[in-house]
C-alpha cells in the first residue's frame, strides 16, 4: 500500500524528541499560553524572517483574526482566490465582509494578478492571495496592485511553511500572513494550531488581544474578542518539528523532482514552477481529463490519492447566496474536475513512490493502446 501521507511515520521519526518536549511542557504547569507558546512564537518569527508571530487555535482563526486586525468588517470586500479551500472564504465571511473571487493562472493554480484590478471596487479593503499547494503566489505583482489602490495584502500561507519567493521566505513579505499547523501540513502539530506573522507591530498587537477575549490584562476586556490560543503542548511539538522542517521540505523536493522526471511522458499535466519560486510541495497535483478512471486504477493498485478540491467555494451550498452558477469561474471548475493529488511527504518511501509512478505509466500505456 502506498499511503497518501503517513502521519504516524512522521511522529515515529521524531518520537523521542516529541515525547520529551510534551512531557516537559506538561511539567511546567502552564496549560494556556505561557513560555512554550512564547518560545515557539519567537522561533517561528525568526524562521519566517518577521518581527512578530502570534499563535492562535487554528488556521481559520489565523485568517479571521488577521483580517479583523487589519480592519476588515461588514460592508467590505476582500479579493480572494477562486481556487482554494473554503477556509479562505469563510474567514472573510466571518468578518462580515464579502469574498470577491479571482480566477487562477492555469500554470501555477495561484491567483492571476492580471485579473485583480477588474475585481477592485470602492468597497475593496484587502487582497488575500493563497500560496496554494506550497507554491508562492506572485507577491511583487500583487503588492504593486495593492499599493496602487491603497489596499492591504494578507497571505494565506496555510500550505507553504518554508517556501521562498525570490529567495526570501514568505510570511513577512506582505502586510501579514496566516498559517495553519493542521497535522497534515508541512509543519503540523498533533492537533489544530495556527499563527499570524507580520512585521507590523499594530497588527500583531491586535491579534494578541483578539485571540484572548479582547484582553491584555486579566478581567480587563478592551474589545469583544475570541478564545483562540495556540495550545502550549502543540507549541512544544511545533518547536521540535520546526528544527526538521527544512530537511523534510528538501525530501519533498526530491520526491517532486523524481515525479517530474519520470512522469514527463505520462500524458499528464504536471506542476509548473516559476523561476522566482521555491515551493515546498505540500501537495503534488497533476491534472487529467481521465481523473476518475486514473484514480480508480491507482486505488486498485493500492495507491491512495486525494482530490484538492472537488467542489470550488463558489459552488458550495454555503455560498449559494452569492448567486454563482456552474460556469462562473471556468478555470477553477476545470481544475476541480481534473486535479489529482499524488502521495508526497517526507516519510514517503522510494519503493512507494516508484509504485505510484509504475501505476501511472501503466495507465498511460493502456490508454495509448486502446483509446
Amino acid at each position: 500500500m502506498a499511503p497518501f501521507l503517513d502521519l504516524g511515520a512522521a511522529y515515529r521519526e521524531l518520537q523521542s524528541e516529541i515525547d520529551a518536549a510534551v512531557l516537559a511542557s506538561m511539567r511546567t504547569g502552564w496549560y494556556i499560553l505561557g513560555p512554550d507558546v512564547e518560545a515557539f512564537e519567537a522561533d517561528y518569527a525568526a524562521y519566517c524572517q518577521t518581527a512578530h508571530c502570534v499563535g492562535v487555535a487554528n488556521g481559520l482563526d489565523a485568517l479571521r483574526l488577521a483580517l479583523l486586525a487589519m480592519g476588515v468588517g461588514p460592508g467590505d470586500e476582500v479579493i480572494v482566490a477562486s481556487n482554494t479551500y473554503i477556509a479562505t472564504w469563510l474567514a472573510v465571511s466571518q468578518c462580515g465582509a464579502t469574498p470577491i473571487p479571482v480566477e487562477p493562472q492555469e500554470a501555477t493554480y495561484n491567483m492571476d494578478p492580471s485579473r485583480i484590478e477588474a475585481a477592485i471596487t470602492p468597497r475593496t479593503k484587502l487582497i488575500l492571495p493563497v500560496h496554494l499547494y506550497g507554491q508562492p503566489a506572485d507577491l511583487d505583482t500583487i503588492l504593486a496592485i495593492a499599493r496602487k489602490h491603497q489596499l492591504q495584502v494578507l497571505e494565506d500561507a496555510a500550505q507553504s511553511h518554508g517556501a521562498r519567493y525570490k529567495g526570501r521566505r514568505i510570511g513577512g513579505y506582505a502586510d501579514a500572513a496566516a498559517w495553519s499547523f493542521y497535522p497534515g501540513k508541512n509543519l503540523g502539530a498533533l492537533g489544530d494550531g495556527g499563527a499570524v506573522t507580520t512585521n507590523n507591530p499594530e497588527i500583531a498587537d491586535r491579534v494578541r488581544v483578539l485571540r484572548n477575549y479582547g484582553s491584555r490584562v486579566k478581567y480587563v476586556n478592551e474589545i469583544q474578542g475570541f478564545n483562540s490560543r495556540l495550545d502550549p503542548i502543540q507549541a512544544a511539538v511545533l518547536r521540535v518539528k520546526l528544527k526538521h522542517l527544512d530537511t523534510w521540505n528538501a525530501r519533498r523536493d526530491v520526491i517532486a523532482a523524481h515525479y517530474n522526471t519520470t512522469l514527463a511522458s505520462a500524458g499528464l499535466l504536471l506542476p509548473t514552477v516559476p523561476q522566482w519560486a521555491n515551493p515546498v510541495w505540500h501537495l503534488y497535483v497533476i491534472r487529467t481529463k481521465k481523473r476518475e478512471a486514473l484514480q480508480q486504477h491507482l486505488t486498485d493498485s493500492g495507491i491512495a490519492t486525494q482530490i484538492h478540491y472537488p467542489i470550488p467555494p463558489h459552488l458550495q451550498q454555503a455560498y449559494s447566496s452569492l448567486g454563482y452558477k456552474s460556469g462562473s469561474f471556468p478555470i477553477t471548475e476545470s481544475m476541480a474536475n481534473e486535479a489529482l493529488s499524488l502521495p508526497i511527504g517526507p516519510q514517503l518511501a522510494s519503493e512507494c513512490q516508484n509504485k505510484v509512478i509504475a501505476a501511472l505509466l501503466e495507465f498511460q500505456s493502456f490508454n495509448a493502446r486502446f483509446y
